[in-house]
């Protein structure tokens, strides 16, 4: 596939039960980390919403608008709130329906005997999706136009991941550096700042405070698809930390 300088992608995490937080959810920090580092895929959104189909339709519609790519995770089970398929057909105007090879792979999984309806329902999507196979549990995920639609189950998710990558163009990797201090971020900040001023358009810069060893620091970390900008960054916040005598953890 082509590469694109810059390819971006937003998450929509759909589910009752993360909101109320009787489910802890485990994908969003796993699929920011797999569209990065495996498909240069920046994740610029996250949005976690409801089983509420109008929700559901309006979110659907403006990130696929604004975004390459939508990650949605959650309702797609056999369940009477698993909603999404529905809802994914509604917003672009498809109509839903059976799948004929998800049925087919469906039908062979479970058995004839065993295929209820609600396993039916797992085979129902937006007419003329494509499939994102599961070597899990069967019941595949699907892609339509630019929303890629997988299970809320984190290890489901996890074992169909590699699956997606066929539907995306990839963009170009970011690196990242991480340099860990013994300091406050007051101490740094007004530097920090003049550094990522310098670099806005080809390096971010953050500071994330942390506690360890009994002792407060700072971990500078810096992300770039520039190694060479990369490197000059931190060429320059080295100048800054010898400067003022601040120890450094580790690099």
């Amino acid at each position: 596939m082509k590469k694109k300088k810059k390819v971006n992608a937003a998450i929509l995490i759909i589910g009752n039960e993360i909101l109320s937080g009787r489910t802890q959810d485990k994908n969003i920090s796993f699929l920011c980390n797999w569209l990065n580092s495996s498909c240069g895929i920046a994740v610029l959104q996250v949005r976690i919403i409801p089983d509420v189909e109008k929700i559901i339709i309006e979110n659907i519609r403006s990130l696929s608008k604004k975004f390459n790519y939508v990650f949605t995770t959650g309702g797609i089970g056999p369940t009477h709130d698993d909603i999404t398929a529905a809802s994914i057909s509604k917003a672009f105007k498809l109509k839903y329906k059976y799948h004929k090879e998800a049925f087919k792979i469906l039908e062979t999984y479970y058995g004839e005997g065993e295929f209820n309806d609600g396993r039916k329902k797992m085979a129902k999507m937006p007419a003329n999706a494509k499939l994102i196979y599961n070597p899990s549990s069967a019941a595949p995920g699907f892609i339509t136009k630019n929303v890629l639609s997988l299970p809320g189950v984190p290890s489901i998710l996890n074992s169909m991941i590699e699956n997606c990558k066929k539907y995306l163009v990839k963009g170009l990797k970011v690196h990242s550096k991480t340099i860990n201090i013994f300091t406050v971020e007051s101490n740094i900040s007004k530097q920090l700042g003049h550094i990522q001023k310098k670099y806005i358009k080809s390096v971010d810069v953050g500071s994330y405070p942390f506690f360890r060893l009994g002792k407060i620091g700072v971990s500078i970390v810096s992300r770039s698809t520039s190694k060479k900008k990369l490197n000059d960054v931190n060429k320059d916040l080295m100048k800054i930390i010898r400067s003022k005598r601040i120890k450094i953890l580790n690099i």
